[in-house]
């Protein structure tokens, strides 16, 4: 079986937003590479949306199609109280964001491996399961 894997918002951000071509080319590939085990979170889909419509990177309409496309195509995980107390005491042991530790505590809970983001600790093992890689980094 396929470890699964989590692309945090920003990388998201970077594939639909067309204003760092130099980011999308690279998530692109990472997308391709791991299509069939990309999972996310309820949060990083209205993180996405939120971000594409406050930055004015595309209409609320054309965010909206994107979101749908994203639930069609990958398997979303939804947060609830268990993610949240894991999240704190990540927050708590890590020094994490509530946000970010949100994203691990999901990703953990959930045995993915891989968290793939450009805005925590390249390479870092959190809870001894899902490991940090900025994409970026790693190039």
């Amino acid at each position: 079986m396929t470890a699964k894997v989590v692309l945090d918002t920003n990388l998201w951000v970077y594939l639909y937003a067309k204003n760092a071509p130099e980011k999308q080319a690279p998530v692109k590939k990472l997308v391709a590479m791991h299509f069939e085990s990309i999972v996310l979170s309820t949060q990083i889909l209205g993180e996405l949306y939120h971000v594409l419509t406050r930055k004015k990177l595309t209409t609320t309409a054309v965010a909206r199609e994107i979101i749908l496309e994203i639930i069609k195509t990958f398997p979303v995980l939804e947060i609830d109280a268990v993610k949240v107390v894991k999240a704190l005491d990540i927050h708590t042991r890590y020094g994490y964001s509530y946000w970010d530790s949100l994203i691990l505590a999901t990703a953990s809970l959930h045995d993915c491996d891989t968290l793939y983001s450009e805005d925590m600790q390249h390479e870092q093992l959190v809870e001894n399961k899902v490991q940090i890689i900025n994409p970026f980094a790693a190039a």
